[in-house]
């Protein structure tokens, strides 16, 4: 149910429903007020929290308009057994929830109207749409949560009907009637006015065409280009720097709504197109180079234009089978961070040539600080960074079901004492209900350790000493909460997705500003509290790199973070969950070659734990140095400048090859071919921005 809350109102919803049919079919007009009461208000507090039982009863035809009608039954029930059917109220109240239920009907109708009116082919950012004068959005109080707030207007008539039959005046019933109908007219008028021409948005074409003369006058030379669920919009959130510093015009096209809405803020100019024949229909002729960042089925849409060079890059770099997918091979290049990334390929042997691997690098990896040598704090900081359960069983998935709680467990119970950071893969637990639980029980384990460390005097004296810096810095972080959410806040409350559209224009003093406050954010949420106390992150913010620079050490499992970790030079270990061994297990995995090798137990923790407390006694650190350099590559010249090497590079092979193609198709139907044994030019390769002309 996700609390406690939530459970108590699921309990006395389910139980409330029984009570008003015993209440109609004794009958007793209290008891069914009471209960009805207790049904309006348990269904509306589970609305408001959005709780999963709510999506659970739509899915067994219980839904919210299911239960508003058997509540409107069970009344008129009611009434029949106080002997009231041959009254004229009793027929009044028939009409009237007939009536209301008609004008249900009508207000679902024009709801879903006024959105598909309003619904655009594409929703975009950063793209300049103003000639296409897109009108404002409805009010939200008409469609924010419309169809809870159309049932819930049977509140007079249903409230004004118990009154009547308590009082035996009708007078209340007819009233009670006479302002829910009333009501749900003036709401059904309302939203009619909103279905006028000049409410709603260009027609399809129109758009499409305009987002066209966009893209003519901006002339993108390199796409990132994503598909996935809402979940999966980490994936290019991290590749959103890369694309602001990248050489050229960059753009961003996405293909789900959902991810739209996730996308982190950026300057880059974004496209959200989730036709099919759309984007096969946009023109993107002066796009040289596309970049994808997950391998899905949808790619198939941007990878069968043939004047662009496709390039998978990833969303991290891991012993994963997925980085490995035999999909990639149709790509023209993969581009991996260093040497291991050809090397997986090779040993996969799924049919990516090694002339089509490029090594470019990691450049996310920039704000993740190199090891001191020594830990930060007084104490330690170990940060717990489990993966997720995956789509299969595989046991080597995840540590978090076998050894999660050993892990924590020892890191707390450690002879010299160490701080937990605990974040977990935002996946963790939508698959398997037992993650979930495991989850749940080491924040509890968390929770209740920093509790017992606040009634320590060692940790009383350190929290006293600190007590006005953290206060000053609780306040620094609603400051900077409060101007992110001024700088973050649309130009106007309610504006749907086309008016978003119109108005989301980068605001590049607003986005550095931004960013520079994010900094400041990060800085003070670590001050916010002691160096002593437990952590469990969760959400967007801190970023894990954040969560990085803060830890002394890691634990995690075989995934695209222990490779990233690697970049800090600092001692980190991963489970064997699967049960290996410590030699097959390094042997199949490469980023544990330098890492300590938990067991299930995590037993083994303790040395980890003597590597960061005492370097010399660092046995890994020569084998992180060597392997940071295989799995990343040099640290010379930088990652960005070999990413932006690599794009300029295929630019140019995409640039040579469009022209190729024109001059095919230019000559002379019948002439000779070119004489392979004279010497030719090198085709003239045009800059990175110029347009193809194929």
């Amino acid at each position: 149910m996700g609390s406690r809350s939530e459970l108590a109102a699921a309990v006395l919803l389910g139980l409330g429903y029984p009570c008003v049919l015993l209440a109609a079919l004794i009958p007793n007009l209290g008891f069914f007020a009471v209960a009805a009461a207790v049904t309006y208000a348990a269904d509306r507090f589970l609305h408001m929290r959005g709780s999963y039982l709510v999506n659970r009863l739509q899915k067994v035809r219980a839904g919210l308009s299911i239960r508003f009608l058997v509540r409107q039954l069970l009344l008129i029930l009611l009434v029949a057994r106080l002997d009231l059917a041959d009254r004229i109220i009793f027929y009044v109240m028939l009409g009237g929830f007939l009536v209301f239920y008609a004008l249900q009907v009508f207000h679902g109708a024009l709801v879903t109207l006024i959105r598909l009116r309003r619904t655009m082919p594409v929703a975009t950012r950063n793209v300049d749409l103003s000639a296409l004068r897109i009108p404002d959005a409805p009010p939200a109080r008409l469609l924010r949560r419309s169809g809870e707030k159309m049932l819930h207007l049977d509140l007079p008539a249903v409230a004004g009907l118990i009154v009547a039959a308590w009082t035996g005046d009708y007078l209340y019933g007819y009233l009670g009637v006479g302002l829910t109908l009333g009501l749900g007219l003036l709401y059904v008028a309302a939203l009619a006015l909103n279905l006028r021409r000049r409410r709603r948005v260009p027609a399809a074409a129109t758009v499409l065409a305009a987002v066209d003369d966009w893209l003519r006058g901006y002339q993108p030379t390199v796409v990132l280009y994503f598909s996935g669920s809402k979940e999966s919009a980490y994936q290019v959130n991290m590749w959103l720097e890369t694309m602001e510093q990248i050489d050229g015009k960059p753009l961003i096209i996405l293909r789900e709504r959902g991810i739209a809405s996730q996308l982190a803020p950026t300057a880059v100019p974004v496209i959200c197109v989730p036709g099919g024949t759309h984007l096969m229909n946009m023109d993107l002729s002066t796009v040289r180079v596309a970049l994808y960042a997950a391998n899905v089925g949808k790619n198939i849409h941007l990878l069968r234009v043939p004047t662009m060079k496709h390039v998978f890059i990833g969303h991290g770099d891991s012993d994963k089978l997925a980085s490995v997918n035999p999909y990639s091979k149709a790509y023209d290049e993969v581009w991996t961070a260093g040497r291991a990334g050809r090397d997986r390929y090779a040993l996969a042997d799924v049919g990516v040539r090694d002339e089509d691997i490029v090594e470019v690098g990691r450049p996310q990896l920039a704000p993740i600080q190199l090891w001191s040598g020594t830990p930060k704090n007084p104490i330690p900081t170990v940060l717990y960074a489990p993966t997720w359960e995956g789509w299969d069983d595989n046991p080597g998935n995840t540590s978090l079901l076998l050894a999660g709680e050993n892990i924590v467990r020892r890191l707390l119970a450690a002879e010299r004492p160490v701080r937990v950071i605990y974040k977990p893969h935002p996946f963790t637990g939508i698959r398997d209900r037992k993650a979930k639980d495991v989850h749940e029980r080491v924040t509890a384990m968390l929770a209740e350790a920093t509790a017992a460390r606040q009634t320590e005097p060692r940790w009383t004296e350190a929290a006293e000493a600190v007590r006005s810096e953290q206060s000053a810095a609780r306040a620094e972080l609603a400051r900077i909460e409060a101007r992110l959410a001024e700088l973050d806040a649309p130009a106007r409350v309610g504006g749907d997705e086309a008016e978003r559209s119109r108005t989301s224009l980068a605001d590049q003093r607003g986005l550095d500003e931004a960013k520079r406050l994010r900094g400041e954010w990060n800085d003070a949420f670590w001050r916010s509290f002691g160096y002593w106390e437990h952590r469990v992150v969760t959400g967007p913010e801190p970023k894990l790199y954040d969560c990085f620079n803060q830890s002394d050490a890691m634990v995690s499992d075989i995934s695209s973070v222990v490779s990233d970790f690697i970049a800090s030079g600092k001692p980190y270990a991963v489970t064997d969950s699967a049960q290996l061994g410590v030699e097959e297990f390094k042997r199949q995995n490469t980023a544990v070659r330098a890492a300590v090798v938990l067991s299930n137990s995590a037993v083994e923790l303790d040395e980890l734990l003597t590597a960061v407390a005492d370097p010399a006694a660092d046995r890994q650190a020569r084998d992180r140095t060597e392997l940071k350099r295989y799995l990343l590559g040099p640290d010379e010249p930088t990652s960005m400048e070999q990413f932006n090497a690599a794009t300029r590079n295929l630019a140019e092979k995409a640039t040579a090859r469009n022209e190729s193609v024109e001059q095919r198709l230019t000559e002379p139907e019948g002439a000779a071919p070119p004489d392979d044994s004279a010497p030719s030019a090198e085709p003239e390769v045009n800059d990175l921005d110029s347009p193809v002309r194929g």
